[in-house]
Formats: structure tokens, C-alpha cells, sequence
């Protein structure tokens, strides 16, 4: 939790501990998030509190095609706006636009906001659900899934014959 008035000048440093880092991997399906460090600058703006900065991680994500757990690193830009929350309530129902810049606006109430949560839903995102593991091809030969282009058969003789160049 930081605080919002006043700010720290310096850079804000987050690392999570074994017990967050474990709680993170369950939290997002992984076999472990091994190291998490996200180090950031604070910087007060008219109507919000921007946060610049990057995070870095290295977790144990399970194969898309396997399951098996792989090692992959994570190294994203973090640039979020945290504004206070004093709008009025959305009706149900009421239709909300939303600009560019809005996309990555968090709201807070009261005097501190919680840049853990917004560091770990920043890890979420730039997890890739489809990321393949080292043994997706041997998985895929095993299960006689083949590429484009590969198929044999019949049918596949045929559907040869209608493909335009």
C-alpha cells in the first residue's frame, strides 16, 4: 500500500516474498513464480498519481500444449494511473466509453492505493496462456497432430487438389 499525499521522490521498489510468490502462482495456474521485482517511479499529476517503470519475473508456466512446467522470463513496462475515486457511481445499465489512457487508470479511495495488486495484475497480463514448452512438438507427434500443410490421407489428397496458389 502506498500512500498518496505525500509522495516519495525516490523509486519504489516491490518484491514479492516466498509466501506471495506462492500465493501468485496459485493465484494465475503456474508451478511457480520463482522471483518477482518490480521497481517503479511515482509521479504526481493534476488528477492522478502516475506509475512508470518496469517489472521483471521469472516463473514456471505450464506447456499449452503439454501441461508441463517450462521456465520463462517476464521484462514488461509498467505505466498505470491511479486516480481517486470521486466520480459518480454508473447507473445500471449506463453505457461507459472509454479513452485510450483510461485503459490502464486504477481507481483508489481514500488516501493510499495498493501498487501490489496493480504489480500483480500486471504479471497476469503479460502471462501468454498459449505459450509452448520445449516438448509441445514431441507432444503434438505423439498425439499425430501435424503442421499445416502435413496431412496425409485421402481426404487430405483432395483437399490438395482444391487449394488455389
Amino acid at each position: 500500500m502506498i500512500k498518496a499525499r505525500p509522495l516519495s521522490g525516490g523509486a519504489v521498489v516491490i518484491e514479492a516474498t516466498e509466501t506471495e510468490r506462492a500465493a501468485l502462482a496459485a493465484r494465475f495456474g503456474l508451478g511457480a513464480v520463482e522471483s518477482l521485482r518490480a521497481e517503479m517511479r511515482l509521479e504526481q499529476k493534476p488528477r492522478a498519481i502516475r506509475v512508470t517503470g518496469r517489472l521483471q519475473a521469472a516463473i514456471m508456466q505450464p506447456c499449452a500444449i503439454s501441461t508441463e512446467p517450462f521456465p520463462v522470463t517476464i521484462d514488461e513496462p509498467v505505466d498505470l494511473r491511479f486516480v481517486e475515486d470521486n466520480a459518480r457511481p454508473a447507473a445500471e445499465g449506463d453505457e461507459i466509453e472509454l479513452e485510450a489512457d483510461d485503459c490502464d487508470e486504477i481507481e483508489y479511495a481514500g488516501d493510499m492505493f495498493d501498487l501490489g495488486e496493480a504489480v500483480a495484475q500486471t504479471l497476469g497480463l503479460a502471462i501468454d496462456p498459449y505459450a509452448e514448452g520445449p516438448n509441445a512438438e514431441a507432444v503434438r507427434a505423439a498425439a499425430g497432430i501435424v503442421k499445416d500443410g502435413e496431412q496425409d490421407g485421402p481426404l487430405a489428397a483432395m483437399l490438395a487438389g482444391l487449394k488455389r496458389d
